[in-house]
């Protein structure tokens, strides 16, 4: 009997049934390589994944890579085909920029894009290197990139108390979320001081100014916690929409999350407090819940609840105004869709009917967001 295919239909190699099934490419991914200071090792990291992707058969360039002359560096980046950078003359100077066209007209499958919070010469295509990164992801090349923790635009004024120096070149958060993968590169302070002394990161004349300065160790060690709670937020966030998407279950959680319930009650401020402390205490986001009723529009009770209001944005909760006839319910709602995972209301001294609507209404929300752990406190009524 022939095995031989019937004539029309030629047989489909491997590659091409792979190619077939699939899913088709719509935006490239982004993988951002995050330190906490110039030396981690970021750019070594990000060279070293490119030649290993190379080795596996992978489309691999370097649109810009800042070397500073550290051998290493430059040792891995001689390795890995480059993609020529623009000279652009700037007040009779000249400076090398990423070319953008010639990456789109090279057409790799990943590019390597070093110093993300760069800002462009002016007259380049676009203002700041990330705009750059952000075309070519939509023309479905995958992007390598690197960014200091300091340049986090939400974070750069905590930088500056820390360091009493000046960031000029910020990423937004947003293009943080945009990243698919974001990878900490990491060493201790101790370590990241030691290539300072040897001349790893800066040249000689630098080298005592800087340990002087930015890279003191108590600079270094808040700089490095900061990263890693952003990289934590990170990972929180994409497991957030990991479960989401494919529906898995409500109790899955990364980051502990305290939300506060408040009324115009005077007395909520207690529970703002209490909250506040749980939260620090767990190293947790800090919510504070109010559900909007009629009753709130008499002029004694919108005095007491933006009172209460700014007690609790003084001290850092997120402020959540929900919307909805049944308060529990809609707690419940916001509950599960933000995974909170420890959740604080009051009892105040109350009697008869009013005593089992509330305990009716706590029911209802251990029914509808079973999940989340209840914290009921006493408080006094005003």
């Amino acid at each position: 009997m022939s095995t031989q295919p019937a004539r029309g239909n030629p047989v489909k190699t491997p590659e091409q049934w792979l190619e077939k099934a699939a899913p088709e490419k719509h935006v490239g991914i982004l993988k951002l390589f995050l330190g906490y200071a110039p030396g981690v090792g970021k750019t070594f990291n990000m060279l070293s994944e490119a030649i290993r992707r190379r080795k596996r058969g992978e489309d691999v360039v370097v649109g810009f890579v800042e070397t500073h002359r550290r051998p290493g560096v430059m040792e891995l980046a001689a390795q890995v085909e480059s993609i020529p950078t623009r000279r652009v003359e700037y007040k009779g100077t000249f400076f090398e920029e990423l070319d953008v066209d010639a990456i789109l007209a090279r057409k790799p499958e990943v590019v390597i894009i070093d110093e993300l919070a760069h800002t462009n010469i002016p007259g380049s295509k676009h203002e700041k290197r990330y705009e750059d990164v952000l075309e070519l992801l939509e023309n479905k090349i995958d992007v390598l990139s690197a960014l200091n923790v300091q340049h986090i635009e939400s974070l750069t004024p905590t930088v500056q108390n820390i360091t009493g120096i000046t960031v000029r070149e910020t990423v937004p958060d947003w293009v943080l979320g945009r990243a698919d993968e974001v990878v900490l590169v990491d060493v201790t302070p101790e370590a990241l001081q030691t290539r300072m002394r040897r001349g790893d990161i800066y040249p000689p004349e630098r080298i005592e100014r800087s340990l002087a300065n930015f890279f003191r160790r108590g600079n270094l060690l808040a700089l490095r916690e900061l990263a890693l709670k952003r990289v934590t937020h990170a990972v929180d966030q994409n497991l957030d929409a990991y479960l989401r998407r494919k529906h898995i279950g409500d109790n899955w959680v990364v980051h502990e999350r305290v939300a506060v319930c408040i009324s115009s009650n005077p007395a909520s401020q207690q529970l703002i407090a209490r909250g506040a402390r749980m939260a620090e205490g767990m190293d947790a986001e800090f919510f504070v819940l109010h559900v909007d009723l009629p009753n709130d529009a008499a002029e004694e009770n919108r005095r007491n609840l933006a009172a209460n209001i700014r007690f609790a944005e003084n001290l850092s909760a997120r402020i959540i105004h929900l919307q909805g006839s049944n308060v529990s319910s809609a707690v419940a709602s916001f509950v599960r869709d933000n995974r909170i995972t420890q959740i604080i209301f009051g009892r105040s001294a109350v009697h008869g009917w009013r005593k089992y609507l509330y305990y009716m209404a706590i029911q209802r929300l251990l029914r509808e967001a079973p999940h989340v752990d209840v914290h009921i406190v006493t408080q006094e009524m005003q």
